[in-house]
């Protein structure tokens, strides 16, 4: 296993962790699986002899039923690994079930924290944007948090470009905790996130954690040209991520076929290690079914792309040259810095002037 930094922050996390999206299947998440206790064990172990020290879970996921999965099957194990659960998202009916509120953070912190069986949340995610609550509330509540020693580290997830640059600098202006990680959505067939996010992880310092690295499933080599497994998230009606072209999907497909083939290893290893290459890229979060899945995507922590197949997987992949940025690479890549070139250094064949 390789540990990373996470960040600007001191935490070495291992380059794929653990999602527990899984246990519990309690309404939605049934189309997804319902991995009980003694599943969990078998699974989390095997993710332990693969050397993974950190496991995510959400306070949403199976209304709270993964956490206490998670911290029944860990067992007194529970304090030896790290741990990431997140807060924001609908858990009830009530008006203040949802949010980023000074209610409902702690109130939901404190609720995790008996359901995984801790006394602290490693890293404490904000779910998803809330345009409502103030950021100043958000982050002192979370400051809050922290100096009670409830959580260790804040991070976002599924925040736009403009939101994390307010946070961090209400959080500068305030003296206020600063997010040291963001969990996005980001793999060879959704790359919107080098557009803003990506480029503002390496600018500001926020290591990068991915969510569904293999896209729920589709680039992991069950699916294919005409071919959705029965039993798959797809075929049971789940929509993320969204397809919106098709075509380009499969051609990634193809691409990675062609690799995998070349190499002598599966179709998930060579897209987890182009995602593993990217910048500030510091863990993926990968969700399993058996001991197989999860031990063949630890392995492709070992496999490094060739330049030639880095360069393949980027022609099929990229994203459309939106403005303002083709506009920049004509007039302004001799003064890019590290954090422009985390979105062109995919463009520089293309001849623009």
């Amino acid at each position: 296993m390789e540990y990373r930094t996470l960040g600007r922050s001191g935490l070495k996390v291992s380059a794929i962790a653990m999602g527990t999206f899984s246990f519990g299947g309690v309404g939605a998440f049934g189309r997804v699986a319902n991995q009980g206790v003694e599943d969990a064990r078998r699974l989390i172990d095997c993710c332990l002899d693969g050397g993974v020290n950190l496991f995510d879970t959400a306070n949403m996921y199976s209304l709270g039923r993964s956490e206490e999965i998670l911290g029944e099957a860990l067992g007194d194990k529970r304090n030896q690994v790290l741990i990431s659960s997140k807060a924001r998202m609908r858990i009830g009916d009530g008006p203040n079930d949802e949010g980023v509120s000074r209610y409902h953070l702690i109130r939901e912190c404190e609720l995790s924290l008996k359901r995984l069986r801790r006394d602290h949340i490693d890293i404490y995610f904000m779910h998803e944007w809330d345009g409502v609550t103030p950021v100043e509330e958000m982050l002192a509540a979370l400051d809050t948090l922290r100096q009670q020693g409830k959580i260790r580290y804040i991070g976002c997830s599924n925040y736009s470009g403009w939101h994390i640059m307010k946070a961090l600098g209400v959080a500068e202006a305030k003296n206020l905790p600063r997010f040291v990680t963001q969990q996005i959505h980001y793999t060879l067939e959704a790359r919107e996130a080098e557009y803003e996010l990506l480029p503002i992880s390496v600018d500001q310092g926020l290591g990068v954690m991915v969510w569904s690295p293999l896209s729920a499933g589709l680039l992991s080599g069950a699916f294919g040209r005409g071919k959705t497994p029965a039993d798959s998230r797809q075929a049971a009606g789940w929509s993320e991520p969204p397809i919106r072209d098709e075509e380009r999907l499969w051609t990634v497909v193809d691409a990675l076929e062609a690799i995998a083939g070349a190499r002598g290893v599966s179709v998930a290893q060579v897209s987890l290690a182009w995602t593993l290459s990217r910048p500030a890229v510091a863990s993926l979060v990968v969700g399993g079914l058996s001991e197989r899945q999860f031990r063949d995507n630890i392995a492709a922590v070992d496999l490094k792309l060739t330049a030639d197949e880095l360069d393949t997987l980027n022609k099929v992949s990229r994203p459309a040259y939106i403005y303002p940025y083709w506009h920049q690479h004509n007039f302004a890549k001799d003064r890019f810095s590290d954090a422009d070139w985390a979105l062109h250094d995919s463009y520089t064949d293309l001849g623009l002037v």
